[in-house]
């Protein structure tokens, strides 16, 4: 016996057992390139239709869980930003407690310089202006109309000019926090 075999129109030119195999194969697939048909497989419609049912199972559990990432990660974002907020809160309340501790000092370096105490001045500049680059800022209120809310008149005086009451003097300087009263001024009204 030959090893050799008949050469029919389809394997015309095919000449080991694979290359046979092969040309078999291509000849016999009746499917879109790459994929087998159904029919070939021995799958049924009703194992199509169940195939496609899991599918579309898979893929809505799918979604509900990416649902879920999203919702957690949502919720984890308003978590860091909330907490970055309290954290920033707490650090401006513990600052707010120090520089209201502060205060008097600097009342007495005023004070101090106002008698010509030689040497506070620099320590008096030095800590008010650390204090400033923080968000404290004196309140200006010489000659300015009276505002209740930033300060407490502890004296008056009559005025001569109708109108509304001016701050004559200041009696002790008031501060504002990151724009906000921190304590008022005490000055002296006139009008």
């Amino acid at each position: 016996m030959s090893d050799e075999r008949p050469m029919t129109d389809a394997h015309h030119n095919i000449e080991s057992d694979d290359e046979v195999e092969r040309a078999s194969e291509v000849e016999d697939f009746s499917g879109p390139v790459g994929r087998p048909s159904p029919a070939d497989d021995g799958e049924t419609a009703d194992e199509a239709a169940a195939d496609l049912d899991l599918v579309a199972s898979a893929l809505a559990e799918r979604d509900e869980f990416k649902a879920i990432a999203q919702r957690i990660q949502a919720d984890f974002e308003n978590y860091r930003k909330r907490t970055q907020a309290q954290a920033a809160a707490d650090a401006d309340r513990v600052a707010l407690k120090v520089v209201e501790e502060i205060l008097p000092v600097l009342d007495a370096c005023e004070a101090a310089f106002a008698h010509g105490v030689d040497g506070v001045e620099p320590i008096w500049s030095a800590l008010i202006g650390a204090l400033q680059r923080q968000g404290l800022e004196a309140l200006n209120l010489a000659d300015q109309p009276f505002d209740p809310s930033v300060a407490d008149a502890v004296l008056h005086e009559p005025s001569d000019e109708p109108g509304e009451p001016l701050v004559s003097e200041v009696l002790r300087t008031g501060y504002s926090w990151k724009g906000k009263v921190l304590r008022p001024a005490m000055v002296k009204v006139r009008g």
